[in-house]
């Protein structure tokens, strides 16, 4: 039994505008400008005010209903402006002077508390207290949360909960697209039963920027951008005239069209606001994004972080996010990094670091004088992967390095200067060159920077560092080893085989750690000019000595945003990179997902055919198998330069320092060192090349759009026109058969084991992002549908369509099922029959025959990119529970919001100690009462089998007071279910549908 209906629990915490607007009016102005006429000059104007047509009537029978639901919704209206019209805290409101007259604004002053805690507060902790400070209502967010904050020293070890509101939303059009189906989608529910569907919008700026749909289809051409964006409107043509029409449907939303940059690097370079300027309102910038990666921005001081879909959907709206008051791991940096050593090589080495101290739901806030060793780019680049070592943010706070780079980029003097003066205002600066008060920190890191060595990370994790020096040797060890995360298990007598191939019509050959995929990808990467044009001198020395990367390597680049293009013209490098294969593709993630695109025919039949570990080197921060390519089973995350060097080479088998990267035209052997720059070199190059005026130019004409982006014609209407026979936007299922009760608790009674998973079960694993295999399900789906298999695109693109999504789910073909005893795919067992069957299939029939079923896992279940289809496609496929040995944060809240129960198995224990086989029928016997479930509790899990064990619901409270409203046919909570009797609405208000409505939240 899940604690409330996934339909219900879903609607309630992204349908909320009702409630939402009255808060927000009584706060602050309804519609959230992205910048007023005094903050940022490059920040995008806010849209302009529309008036649509109201929606429609529901039937006759439901009017009275309906009517009712109005008048209780207008009470509640009524009740949340009264209790939100006067902020606890306006006592401390400040005016900001300007240097030379005239004020920037008013803010909610930290040092006007007077409290001594705040000095040794984490600057990051400090941007949670102003944000509980200025939207203190006693209501939603009230004056004992505050105090939680302020005493951060003792209370964050006891994992009390706080409600935050991020200053704004970002997304990209994997995740933003299905986020925008749902807003659509509840648009046409709030229509169907006569409500004003156009309250149905955003309340806080949401920003998406289109970057996930380029696939390196063409590569090594002069065209090859433009033939990629070519082919990338024609498979995406629907997806991208839905997201024009939400654009414009929607109030408040910012989409950033196709070919103008990866969404973090945008968000870096323009985006970020750091101090927002909001009609006179004065407060730090904050986001949450539903990419894993939003993360990057925090190295420009502004706090971010990933969070499920269904989460961000809530915060669009307006209300508070439910977060445990994360501890904070100081670490300290020192010294400065070594010549030849670079940024990419530093954050592997904090990822492996972090990884072993353990930060999973912690912020990680460096400081130390090592800070002024690194630039804005480096910081980014550190902060960026803080997925992968466990953080939820990695921050560095603003300081001169930041305001440098602001300047750098484009922002205007003026801008910088509020930014600089409302931060020190708030305590909220660091400045190096004064004395540094001691700070707070629930634990200490130190690495001095001098310890960096030059490494990559693989084959497939990424926090798997490997010194270059000593790659070789852990290759060969990979071979030897048995299949796991650090090993294949080859054959020493096949160790050396060499497959022979006609590459057109030239004899090639390949062997196990072949390169066959080079890319320099990735925002973690293309946002720095360093390493980004230290690539290229790698390129400039490799070919003035005469070395060639061979023609069957699918070399590519793809930067982050039109500024790198501009600064590789500026420098004269880009030809370099042309002459070895890695001419420009397009402007997007391409690679670092899985947009990777074919490889050869030739290619990819030798790999096949003679079962060899072919590998990929990638710029990218994530190589989990499967991910990069289907047929690249070694995967190393490794920098720009690096990339180059392992193309030239063509093997991740060599010794760098021993063995010759290759012959110069002379005849000499030409060495990595050879053809490696020094740190001065690529210094002088970024000074002369990276210049503010590149940056102005391409943000100030990004929203324009480009000529294929403008002529799509999208229409004019606040709802959406579904089309069924689209295989790209299709209206899900969860609003389809709403009625004016809740559906309530459900059981979860002798459910079969879909499937029986091991450890490190990623949401690539789970609902890949990447190519639609021939054979699958989804494939399937779309050839009834006439869509030839050249047009299949990915699954990422795919996200709109519900169909293609359940079908798509565990269809990874690396997935490893214990029910399969040991063969790797995507099957699964019918456990009543014995059948083997496609995942998807044997879901299917088992909702056919009426079964639930659940899932089996071990430990990291859900961890990689945040991907709300991770748990929308199992609930589609009628999964009730996952028990495993733990969970990634955001996975497991995504669970929670599609109605699926996560379980934990006690420490020490996993279905393997506990004689699971995944044959059994399993009862989960939680309470029947919602009021009586309790997050934390013991869960009884009892089987056909005479087997029982005890697992603990991984549900956690969300802090504040209970909000109820009616959204028509919803009774909502979007608080902690326990308290909702605090505010007694339910008998003031009599109503109804309030006896089993308040959700439970996990954070």
């Amino acid at each position: 039994m899940a604690v409330i209906g996934a339909l219900t629990r879903s609607s309630s915490r992204i349908s909320s505008s009702f409630s939402s607007a009255a808060v927000a009016a009584a706060s602050r102005p309804l519609w959230l400008p992205f910048a007023s006429s005094s903050s940022s000059s490059s920040s995008p104007p806010p849209p302009p005010p529309r008036h649509h047509a109201g929606g429609g009537r529901s039937p006759l029978s439901h009017r009275a209903q309906i009517r009712s639901s109005a008048a209780l919704a207008r009470g509640f209206e009524r009740r949340f402006a009264s209790m939100a019209t006067k902020n606890s805290y306006e006592g401390i409101l400040t005016r900001l002077a300007k240097p030379g007259g005239g004020e920037f604004g008013k803010y909610y002053s930290l040092p006007a508390l007077d409290d001594p805690r705040i000095d040794r507060l984490p600057y990051s902790i400090r941007i949670l207290l102003e944000s509980a400070i200025r939207n203190c209502d006693e209501f939603q967010v009230t004056g004992k949360d505050v105090e939680k904050i302020l005493d951060w020293e003792n209370t964050s070890p006891k994992l009390v909960e706080i409600p935050f509101k991020p200053a704004r939303v970002l997304l990209q059009d994997f995740t933003g697209v299905p986020a925008v189906v749902d807003l659509a989608c509840m648009r046409d529910a709030m229509n169907k039963l006569g409500g004003d569907s156009n309250k149905i919008n955003p309340l806080v700026p949401v920003d998406l920027v289109v970057d996930h749909s380029v696939q390196v289809d063409v590569a090594r051409s002069e065209n090859a951008v433009q033939a990629n964006m070519e082919l990338e409107f024609h498979r995406n043509k629907e997806r991208f005239a839905f997201l024009k029409w939400g654009s414009n449907a929607f109030n408040n939303m910012l989409v950033v069209p196709p070919g103008s940059g990866i969404v973090h690097q945008v968000n870096l370079e323009y985006l970020g606001r750091v101090v927002f300027n909001n009609g006179g309102m004065l407060y730090p910038d904050s986001v949450v994004g539903t990419d894993s990666h939003t993360t990057m921005i925090d190295g420009l001081g502004v706090a971010g972080w990933g969070v499920g879909g269904i989460e961000a959907e809530a915060a669009m709206l307006g209300q508070p996010m439910s977060m445990v008051l994360p501890g904070v791991v100081g670490f300290k940096l020192s010294g400065k990094l070594s010549n030849g050593v670079t940024a990419t090589d530093l954050v592997l080495t904090v990822t492996n670091i972090l990884r072993k101290h353990g930060v999973v739901g912690k912020f990680v806030e460096f400081y130390g004088e090592g800070m002024s060793q690194l630039s804005l780019a480096d910081r980014a680049t550190i902060a960026n992967m803080s997925p992968e070592y466990g953080a939820t943010m990695g921050f560095f706070p603003v300081d001169h390095v930041t305001l440098q780079y602001l300047k750098l980029t484009g922002r205007s003097d003026e801008t910088v200067a509020m930014i600089e003066s409302y931060l020190r205002a708030n305590k909220m600066f660091v400045d190096y060159s004064e004395p540094q008060t001691e700070r707070v920190y629930s634990s200490y890191l130190e690495l001095n920077l001098e310890d960096v060595v030059p490494c990559i990370s693989g084959p497939k994790r990424p926090h798997d560092r490997v010194a270059l020096k000593e790659m070789k040797a852990d290759w060969h060890s990979c071979l030897d080893n048995k299949v796991g995360f650090k090993g294949f298990a080859v054959p020493k007598e096949s160790q050396n085989k060499v497959a022979e191939f006609s590459f057109r019509g030239t004899p090639a050959q390949i062997k196990h750690g072949d390169v066959v995929i080079a890319a320099i990808t990735s925002c973690t990467n293309t946002s720095n000019p360093s390493v980004m044009l230290g690539a290229a001198l790698v390129a400039k020395k490799a070919c003035e000595l005469g070395l060639e990367v061979k023609p069957w390597i699918k070399t590519s680049l793809a930067p982050g945003s039109g500024v790198v293009q501009k600064y590789f013209d500026k420098s004269g490098l880009q030809k370099y990179l042309n002459q070895l294969g890695f001419n420009i593709v397009g402007y997007g993630c391409t690679t670092c997902i899985g947009n990777s695109g074919d490889l050869d025919e030739s290619v990819s039949a030798a790999i096949s055919e003679n079962d060899i570990v072919a590998a990929a080197v990638l710029s990218g921060n994530r190589n989990f198998e499967g991910r990069v390519h289907p047929l690249t089973r070694a995967n190393y995350l490794a920098s720009p330069p690096l990339v180059v060097a392992y193309a030239l080479a063509g093997t991740v088998n060599i010794d760098f320092e021993t063995e010759p990267i290759g012959t110069s035209k002379d005849g000499k052997s030409v060495y990595l060192r050879d053809i490696w720059p020094s740190n001065d070199e690529i210094a002088q190059v970024v000074q002369s090349s990276v210049l503010p005026d590149m940056f102005r130019g391409t943000y100030e004409s990004i929203t324009k759009g480009n000529p294929m982006w403008n002529q799509l014609s999208v229409p004019s209407g606040s709802l959406y026109s579904w089309d069924p026979a689209s295989t790209y936007i299709h209206e899900p299922p969860y609003f389809k058969n709403m009625t004016l009760s809740p559906p309530g608790p459900y059981p979860v009674k002798d459910a079969y084991c879909l499937l029986n998973l091991g450890d490190s079960i990623t949401t690539d694993h789970i609902s890949p992002a990447g190519s639609i295999h021939k054979d699958s399900p989804a494939a399937k789906y779309l050839m009834e549908r006439c869509v030839e298999r050249k047009d299949f695109n990915s699954y990422g693109s795919r996200r709109g369509n519900d169909e293609v999504m359940a079908r798509g789910t565990f269809a990874n073909i690396r997935l490893v099922n214990k029910l399969l005893n040991g063969e790797v795919g995507p099957k699964t067992i019918h456990v009543p029959t014995g059948e083997k069957l496609s995942v998807f299939d044997a879901a299917m029939k088992y909702k056919s025959e009426g079964h639930d079923t659940i899932i089996l896992a071990g430990a990291e279940y859900g961890s990689g990119s945040s991907r709300d289809w991770a748990a929308k496609g199992p609930m589609l496929q009628g999964v009730k529970a996952v028990i495993s040995k733990n969970f990634e944060r955001i996975h497991r809240s995504n669970l929670v919001g599609m109605g699926i129960i996560p379980l934990c198995f006690k420490a020490g224990e996993d279905a393997d100690t506990l004689g699971l086989t995944g044959h059994e029928r399993y009862t989960i016997n939680l309470p029947s009462n919602v009021s009586d479930i309790k997050p934390g509790q013991d869960v009884t899990v009892v089987t056909d089998s005479g087997k029982s064990f005890t697992c603990t619901l991984r549900f956690r409270h969300r802090g504040g007071t209970c909000i109820l409203q009616s959204w028509w046919n919803f009774a909502i909570c979007h608080q902690e279910f326990d308290r909702c009797q605090s505010i007694n609405v339910v008998n003031e208000l009599n109503n109804p549908l309030s006896s089993e409505i308040c959700g439970v939240d996990v954070v």
